[in-house]
């Protein structure tokens, strides 16, 4: 609401686990969040559909890759 307040036209937010308990999904789409951006690093489960605001990024490829590196004996670091 600050932010806002402050005169920000639009307020994202980003999380790396995204542990939806109680009513935090009613708290992120009442928020003046215009997306919350969660990794799929834990099960998000069914109520996280009812957050309107939630885009789940897959991380998938960059574990991919960084398996594959350290199979390989390469960097995982030059993946990033």
């Amino acid at each position: 609401n600050i932010l806002v307040e402050g005169g920000a036209s639009e307020v994202y937010a980003c999380a790396t686990h995204a542990v939806l308990s109680g009513p935090a999904c009613q708290r992120l789409n009442e928020a003046p969040f215009k997306e919350v951006i969660v990794t799929n690093t834990i099960p998000l489960g069914e109520h996280a559909e009812q957050c309107s605001k939630l885009r789940v990024a897959s991380i998938a490829g960059i574990l991919a890759k960084s398996i594959r590196n350290i199979h390989d004996g390469s960097s995982v670091s030059a993946l990033f």
